[in-house]
């Protein structure tokens, strides 16, 4: 059975449906670097994934469409020095991504009212910093 990628209780990820790019990575590593195809480069069509429920892939291509190039979502992981660890960080920051996007959305503020008690006590105490400037003030004329 393909490995699945766990993005929300309701649906996941196989990875027959990821597509990997490897190239150099930047940054320190010596020889080591000149050699190796650490960088990890992960493409998500998330457009066109028959993984994602339909309601959800609407939100995501909505939330992510910043991101996303032609419906496609690309991720670039080179922080680490070996192939295996980028991939790994690449299918991690994948899944909270699509976890974030594929997120209900927040409940509605309701609005409450400011209790009396709590507005009486504000305007006592703004009339009280009053008469002390007010004091200050007439002792300079």
């Amino acid at each position: 059975m393909p490995e699945q990628i766990r993005v929300r209780d309701s649906f996941s990820v196989p990875e027959s449906e990821l597509a990997w790019r490897f190239s150099r990575a930047s940054g320190p590593g010596g020889q080591h670097v000149n050699t190796s195809a650490t960088a990890v480069e992960l493409s998500f069509d998330v457009a066109g994934s028959p993984s994602i429920p339909e309601a959800l892939r609407r939100r995501a291509l909505e939330r992510l469409a910043g991101r996303l190039v032609r419906g496609v979502l690309t991720i670039r992981a080179e922080e680490h020095r070996s192939q295996k660890r980028n991939r790994e960080a690449a299918k991690a920051r994948l899944a909270a991504l699509l976890a974030e996007a594929t997120a209900p959305p927040p409940k509605k503020r309701i609005p409450r009212k400011i209790p009396r008690a709590l507005n009486e006590r504000r305007l006592q105490d703004k009339r009280r910093r009053s008469e002390i400037k007010r004091q200050r003030a007439a002792r300079w004329y």
